[in-house]
């Protein structure tokens, strides 16, 4: 990526982790909140640790976990003392999405406490300016838009189709889909094909970053662009909003990753996540 006025090269240093940790972290508290406004009986509540958050969304809920460790203070053994007993209350497992660019004292601290390496993600972004031209959209029936207020159930059950094949996430995509769909400080697009809704994508916003989740097609859709022109929308709104940062995270190697740099992603790092081995699992 070359330094110009219209594309200026920003450092994948110490202030982009920040700025992108941040950004997802407060955007899995903003759903967490939701959760407990939604249903109160879940339980669902984070705490802040050392300028990361541990957040509960239920037992086995993706969002059950941690972001930030290390990037703003230097952790401490009673830093993640404090989260682990906040999880096993919960009767949660514990687990920490940790940039590598997060304080190196952390490292020893999660081996000696019995931390391992569970699985990787790419942080991707792109900078973003008002007035930009994005990718042309692959399929002019294809439209996409933001959900409008009486859409929740519809959006909710458009982004779990995008799951069918895995029969058993679709009640628990249900869910999650239902509760990203009623945040506040969240958007909601739908793609349409001829009018049809086939595809969702959902964006929040954090100081200047806006990111990018909640993809989903539903099977019959796929290969029409759906994602694209969800894609260009999202970018579009959120340089018109005073974002000068997308942001995404997709599995290394993936097709979704090979998209995302498609249209000007650029990894930023790769983020490890540590699961606490549980007491009795014999490793």
């Amino acid at each position: 990526m070359n330094e110009t006025e219209e594309n200026p090269l920003i450092f994948c240093d110490l202030a982009l982790a920040q700025r992108l940790e941040r950004a997802e972290m407060e955007s899995n508290a903003d759903f967490v909140d939701t959760r407990a406004r939604v249903n109160p009986v879940s339980g669902a509540e984070w705490l802040a640790v050392a300028g990361a958050k541990a957040m509960f969304d239920g037992v086995g809920s993706p969002c059950t976990q941690t972001f930030g460790f290390g990037l703003w203070q230097t952790p401490t053994a009673d830093d993640l003392a404090a989260c682990e007993a906040f999880f096993q209350r919960r009767g949660a497992d514990v687990f920490h999405e940790v940039s590598p660019l997060a304080d190196a004292e952390i490292w020893p601290l999660l081996n000696e406490r019995g931390y391992r390496p569970l699985e990787f993600t790419s942080v991707m972004f792109r900078p973003l300016k008002r007035g930009g031209q994005f990718t042309a959209a692959r399929n002019e029936r294809v439209e996409a838009r933001l959900m409008r207020a009486d859409e929740i159930e519809l959006w909710a059950q458009t982004a779990a189709q995008g799951w069918s094949e895995f029969a058993e996430f679709t009640e628990l995509m249900t869910e999650l889909s239902r509760v990203s769909a009623h945040r506040a400080d969240a958007r909601s697009f739908f793609a349409e094909l001829d009018g049809q809704p086939i595809a969702t994508g959902a964006m929040s916003i954090c100081e200047g970053v806006a990111l990018f989740a909640g993809a989903s097609t539903v099977p019959a859709g796929r290969r029409q662009g759906a994602q694209l022109a969800l894609l260009n929308a999202r970018l579009s709104y959120a340089a018109e909003n005073g974002c000068d940062l997308a942001m995404m995270c997709a599995a290394p190697g993936s097709s979704s990753q090979r998209n995302a740099e498609r249209q000007g992603f650029r990894i930023a790092y790769t983020r490890l996540k540590w699961q606490l081995t549980p007491v009795g699992s014999g490793e």
